[in-house]
């Protein structure tokens, strides 16, 4: 009469959250960080975590650039800059919401120097 043995249990594959992966992948980055203790920190396999990067590094390598953050040159015509012409209309959409400011064409400069400020 020994042990009896029980039917093997099927493998199944843990998933985790981006929001973990990106967590883990940070940590490896620190200086000093071992990708193999911070896998075991975590309780996963550091191989997994070797692949999460290798991946991340193939999606950077053919990503689309991000867009840049910086005011780009904005040729007007005499119409539009004018005195007395238009208003300069900024025009912010995040959802559902969206947010209009003008400005007199006449404060451009400080216009500018807003726009900076609140884009920071």
């Amino acid at each position: 009469m020994g042990s009896e043995k029980t039917a093997a249990q099927p493998k199944t594959r843990r998933s985790y959250s981006e929001a973990f992966k990106a967590q883990v992948m940070a940590e490896c980055e620190a200086p000093g960080a071992s990708v193999a203790r911070v896998a075991m920190s975590h309780g996963i396999n550091d191989n997994v975590v070797h692949r999460w990067r290798q991946l991340a590094r193939e999606c950077r390598a053919v990503a689309v650039p991000a867009p840049r953050s910086e005011f780009v040159p904005v040729a007007l015509s005499a119409t539009d800059a004018g005195p007395g012409g238009h208003d300069i209309r900024v025009e912010v959409r995040r959802g559902a919401t969206a947010v209009t400011v003008s400005w007199p064409c006449s404060a451009a400069a400080e216009c500018a120097a807003w726009l900076r400020d609140w884009l920071k």
